[in-house]
């Protein structure tokens, strides 16, 4: 291929790249977060708990994004919603760089949501409009560059560990770096974007406000108990994965006495196992999604149960191993959720029934930190992550009723 080539090919994909690298951002800033906490505590004398609540505020917001951002995208533009989303995010986390109180730490978390809650939706509409032949592929491209946005933020945090930093605890260079990427991504995006997809940078005129008849015709959908079930599933998958997720290096440094550098690193292994979700897809549509899901479930089901059983007696290799399949189980789920959606939802309201879900799981994995931040300071961490397992093992059965009454 000549340098041309591959200069035209960079240049066919840079509207995809510009989206996929906001995400990558998005993730890292959300999942910086948790390998923090210890020195967070460090920093501000916090507990468990005030921790767990303060990421619970941050998932919060951004799950309540998720809806308005697309109907804000469906009247101004795709453009403007991504442009605005990655500019707030990058002014919160430069608010984090100088030594502030906790409070503003809080709010500074709140705002990040909502600057990256304004992203994932609007995306995936502006990628299927920006590549119409080659959607499917755009958004796994996307959904990778996410991922790793959790394989990095860990090792972002271990390195910047006991540097200096003019400006107070060496963990705020993060979010300096992180800052100074966004606002010069969000440049870029507003440059260059509105000259490849044009249309993106207005709204729908015939856009209408959403009526209580709209939102009656979402609701009826759980009236389809097959609907309604894997909604309640999926909705448990959430609830376990974000408290895992969010506590996950915590637990590890606290119960399993490992080194915050070892448990970064089994951190992020966890989310490097999301490269199991290009294969998991492929496979449901082969061998059936009901199939494929409950032996996602069930793997990360017992892998978590193993983790939890064997904190005390396993050193980092197994624990790692263990991480690692719920990694394989939670990430691999994902794909095949959403395909096995798109085929229980009529066509003609795919969309809002999607965001319908979106939004439930969202919330629920939402809440979920301050449950398991509070459970830890009440009856300890493994308790706690016991809650996690015996809702994913509900998830597990709520799937083989499903695949049993297929």
């Amino acid at each position: 291929m000549s340098v041309r080539e591959t200069a035209q090919r960079i240049t066919h994909y840079d509207v995809l790249l510009l989206a996929a690298t906001i995400w990558f951002l998005g993730k890292f800033l959300r999942y910086a977060f948790p390998p923090l906490f210890d020195s967070f505590q460090l920093s501000y004398g916090v507990s468990n708990a005030v921790l767990g609540a303060s990421y619970t505020g941050f998932m919060l917001v951004y799950a309540a994004m998720q809806f308005p951002s697309g109907v804000l995208a469906d009247r101004f533009g795709s453009v403007l919603v991504v442009t605005t989303g990655a500019l707030v995010a990058g002014v919160a986390a430069l608010i984090l760089v100088v030594d502030s109180p906790f409070l503003v730490l809080v709010v500074a978390m709140l705002i990040m949501g909502a600057g990256t809650g304004a992203h994932k939706t609007v995306a995936v509409r502006l990628l299927s409009r920006a590549y119409p032949a080659r959607t499917g592929r755009a958004l796994g491209i996307l959904d990778t560059f996410g991922a790793f946005g959790g394989v990095v933020a860990p090792a972002a945090v271990v390195a910047v560990a006991g540097v200096s930093f003019a400006l107070g605890d060496s963990w705020r260079m993060i979010f300096l770096v992180a800052g100074l990427t966004a606002l010069a991504l969000a440049v870029a995006f507003r440059v260059r974007v509105p000259k490849r997809v044009p249309g993106e940078t207005h709204g729908d005129a015939a856009t209408s406000a959403i009526s209580a008849g709209n939102i009656s015709q979402y609701a009826s959908l759980f009236r389809d108990w097959r609907f309604a079930v894997f909604a309640l599933l999926t909705v448990l998958f959430s609830f376990t994965y974000n408290g895992f997720v969010a506590f996950a290096p915590l637990y590890l440094t606290q119960e399993a006495g490992l080194s915050e550098a070892a448990a970064g690193l089994l951190y992020s292994a966890l989310f490097l196992a999301s490269l199991v979700q290009l294969v998991t897809g492929d496979l449901s549509d082969r061998l059936g999604k009901l199939p494929i899901i409950v032996f996602l479930l069930g793997l990360a089901s017992i892998a978590l149960i193993a983790f939890i059983s064997l904190t005390d007696s396993a050193g980092p290799v197994v624990l790692g191993a263990t991480l690692v399949a719920v990694g394989i189980g939670s990430h691999g789920f994902r794909p095949v959720r959403g395909a096995y959606l798109m085929a229980v939802i009529p066509d003609d309201v795919a969309g809002g029934g999607l965001g319908v879900v979106r939004t439930l799981l969202m919330a629920a994995g939402a809440v979920s930190p301050a449950i398991v931040g509070t459970l830890s300071e009440v009856v300890g961490f493994q308790p706690a992550f016991g809650v996690l397992a015996a809702s994913i093992v509900a998830a597990t059965v709520l799937s083989v009723f499903l695949w049993v009454l297929e």
